[in-house]
C-alpha cells in the first residue's frame, strides 16, 4: 500500500508532465489558435484500456474524455491488427470523429511510452488545426451533409515510425488541407510536447520507481471514484427535468432539442437523454466521445474539488443517446459538436442539478465558442490565410456573485486570440472589441456581459463562415432569474448595408470585398433568482460603469428606481 505523502507527490508530479507539455505544446505552435488561444489539451493514458490517468489543468475540458475514448479505440484497433502496432518512437495521428473524436480540425496525437521494452502508458495531445479542408476554409462548413464536406478524416495511422516522420502519409494530409506549408510548425510543437511528456514522466518513474508510479496510479483512481461519490451521495436522492435548445442544425431552420432527465440515487447519476431530437442533417451532431465528455465536464464544474482521473467518471451513467443527434454515426456531419453541442448538453446538466444543488451550480453560460472562419488570400503577400476566430461570452449568476463577463466556453480554457497578433497574421482590422452591453440576464445575481466586437476585411477577397449558437434563445435563467441576451451576427457592407444570417448564429461561404466588416455580439450569462431581490446599489453601479443602458435597467429592476 502507497503511503498518503507519497501518493501526493506522484499525483501532482503526472498533473505537472501533462501541464508541461501542453505549456510546450502552445509556446512552439505557429497557428494562433493553439499558441495564443490554447485551444489543445494533453493528457496520460491507461496502456489497457486508455483510462484517463492525468490531464494538464491548462487543457480543454472537452478532451478529458474523448482523448480517453480516443486511445481507446487506437488500442482496440491494434489489438484486432486493423492497425499497426507501435515501435519505439512511433507516433500516431487520428481526427475521425466515430473513434472517440469531436471536429475534424481536433487532431490527436498519440505515442506509447515504454519501459523495459513493454508500454506502460499512452502520451496524448489534441490540437485545433485551423483547417483540414473540406468545402469551407476552416471546417465549419454551416450546410455540411456528410463529414466528407468538412474536411480530411484521418483513421488512426503512423505519422512518425521510429522517430521519423512518413513523408507519404504527410503528402497524403497536406495535399487535402489549405495552408499546408503553415502546418509542419503545429506538428512539429505536437510532436515536441509528447516528447517532453516522455523526458518527465520517465524522470518521475526513474526517481520513485514504475511499481510504485503504478500502485499510485490505481489509488489515484480509487480516490477520485469514492470522492466523486461523496459529493453525489451528498445531494438529495430525486429527478430532474431540464432541456436546452439548440438554434438550427444549419440546413433545416427548425430549432433542436436536448431533453434531460438527472436522476440520482445513492451515489450514482444517471443522465437520460431520451426524447432529445432525432440526428439531423446539418452540422450540429453530437458523436458519443462528445457527448459523454460534455456530461463529465459539467459534472466536473459542480464538483471541481474532484480529482482528474478516470474515477471520477465511474459513478456517471448516460443514457438515452441512441437514435438521437448526441449519437452520432457516419456520414452524420459533426462539425458543430465540439465547440457547440457539447455546451448545449453541459447546459442541460447545469440546468437539472441547480434544482438539485442550487448553492453550487450556476445559471447558462453564454455556451457557443462563436466559430468564426474567415479565408482568402492576401494580396500584399501572395499567401493564403486561414483565419479562425474564437470568442468568450457571459457566465451565468450564481447563489454568490454575478456571472463573470467574457470569459472563455464552457467546454474548454480556449481565449481569444490578442487582436494585435489576429491583425499581424492576416489582412484584418478590429474595427471594435469591448463588452457587450445589456446582455447579462436579469436577476439577484445578474449574468456576466458577452463580447462586442467588429472585424474589417483590408484587402483581397475573402470568404466567411459561422457555426455559433444562442442566436434564436439566450442563455437560460435559473431560479426566478431571467435568460441573457441572443448571440447576433451581421455582416456590415462597405455600402452601409447589413445582412444576418437566415440561420441567425449559421452560415457559410459569405463573400467579402475590402471595407465589409463582420460585428459579432455573444451571448451574456443567464440571471440567477429573481431580479426583484437585486440589491438597488448594484444596479446603480452597473449603469453607472456603462453595463446597462439607464432605460435598459429601469426595465430590469423596476424596484432599483423608487
Amino acid at each position: 500500500m502507497i503511503d498518503p505523502v507519497t501518493l501526493a507527490v506522484i499525483q501532482a508530479g503526472l498533473q505537472q508532465v501533462c501541464d508541461e507539455m501542453d505549456l510546450a505544446f502552445s509556446r512552439a505552435a505557429f497557428s494562433p489558435v493553439i499558441a495564443e488561444a490554447d485551444d489543445r489539451s494533453s493528457g496520460i493514458y491507461d496502456a489497457v484500456d486508455g483510462s484517463l490517468i492525468a490531464q494538464g489543468l491548462r487543457g480543454l475540458p472537452v478532451f478529458v474524455g474523448t482523448m480517453q475514448f480516443s486511445t481507446r479505440h487506437l488500442i482496440a484497433r491494434i489489438a484486432a491488427g486493423v492497425t499497426a502496432p507501435p515501435e519505439p518512437g512511433d507516433i500516431y495521428i487520428v481526427n475521425d470523429p466515430y473513434l472517440g473524436g469531436t471536429h475534424l480540425m481536433d487532431v490527436r496525437f498519440a505515442m506509447p511510452f515504454w519501459r523495459d521494452g513493454r508500454i506502460l502508458c499512452w502520451l496524448s495531445n489534441t490540437g485545433h488545426w485551423p483547417d483540414t479542408g473540406g468545402a469551407v476554409p476552416g471546417g465549419f462548413s454551416a450546410s455540411a451533409r456528410e463529414v466528407e464536406a468538412e474536411g480530411l478524416r484521418l483513421p488512426p495511422v503512423k505519422l512518425f515510425k521510429r522517430g521519423a516522420m512518413d513523408a507519404e502519409i504527410w503528402a497524403i494530409v497536406t495535399s487535402n488541407i489549405r495552408v499546408a506549408d503553415q502546418r509542419i510548425g503545429d506538428v512539429a510543437a505536437q510532436r515536441a510536447a509528447l516528447l517532453v511528456g516522455a523526458d518527465r514522466l520517465a524522470a518521475l518513474m526513474d526517481r520513485y520507481g514504475d511499481d510504485t508510479v503504478l500502485a499510485a496510479v490505481a489509488a489515484m483512481r480509487g480516490m477520485a471514484e469514492r470522492q466523486m461519490r461523496a459529493q453525489i451521495a451528498a445531494l438529495p436522492d430525486g429527478a430532474w427535468a431540464a432541456t436546452a435548445i439548440i438554434d438550427s442544425d444549419g440546413v433545416v431552420d427548425q430549432a433542436l432539442t436536448i431533453a434531460l432527465t438527472a436522476t440520482k440515487r445513492g451515489d450514482g447519476l444517471i443522465f437520460d437523454f431520451a426524447g432529445s431530437s432525432p440526428p439531423c442533417l446539418g452540422p450540429m451532431n453530437s458523436v458519443r466521445a462528445t457527448t459523454l465528455s460534455s456530461v463529465y465536464l459539467a459534472v466536473r464544474h459542480v464538483f471541481p474539488d474532484v480529482p482528474l482521473s478516470a474515477g471520477a467518471f465511474a459513478p456517471l451513467a448516460v443514457t438515452g443517446i441512441a437514435g438521437t443527434f448526441l449519437d452520432a454515426q457516419y456520414p452524420r456531419p459533426v462539425s458543430g459538436c465540439a465547440a457547440e453541442v457539447s455546451q448545449r448538453i453541459a447546459e442541460a446538466v447545469f440546468a437539472a442539478l441547480v434544482q438539485a444543488a442550487p448553492d453550487r451550480v450556476t445559471a447558462a453560460p453564454a455556451g457557443t465558442s462563436g466559430n468564426f472562419a474567415l479565408g482568402g488570400t492576401d494580396p500584399e503577400t501572395g499567401r493564403t490565410f486561414v483565419m479562425y476566430q474564437i470568442s468568450g461570452g457571459g457566465y451565468g449568476g450564481n447563489a454568490d456573485h454575478d456571472g463573470l463577463s467574457n470569459g472563455c466556453s464552457t467546454i474548454g480554457i480556449s481565449k481569444a486570440p490578442p487582436v494585435a497578433i489576429m491583425e499581424q497574421q492576416y489582412p484584418v482590422l478590429y474595427r471594435r472589441y469591448a463588452l457587450h452591453e445589456n446582455s447579462g440576464g436579469a436577476g439577484r445575481h445578474r449574468g456576466g456581459f458577452g463580447l462586442d466586437y467588429e472585424v474589417e476585411l483590408l484587402r483581397g477577397q475573402a470568404r466567411a463562415s459561422f457555426v455559433m449558437d444562442h442566436g434564436r434563445v439566450g442563455p437560460q435563467g435559473v431560479l426566478g432569474g431571467q435568460d441573457g441576451a441572443v448571440n447576433r451576427v451581421e455582416v456590415l457592407r462597405a455600402d452601409g448595408r447589413v445582412e444576418v444570417p437566415p440561420h441567425l448564429s449559421k452560415a457559410q461561404d459569405i463573400p467579402l470585398e475590402p471595407g465589409d466588416r463582420v460585428r459579432v455580439r455573444t451571448p451574456g450569462g443567464g440571471g440567477y433568482g429573481p431580479p426583484a431581490a437585486r440589491d438597488p446599489a448594484a444596479v446603480a453601479e452597473d449603469v453607472r460603469l456603462g453595463r446597462y443602458d439607464a432605460a435598459t435597467a429601469r426595465r430590469l429592476w423596476p424596484h432599483a428606481f423608487g
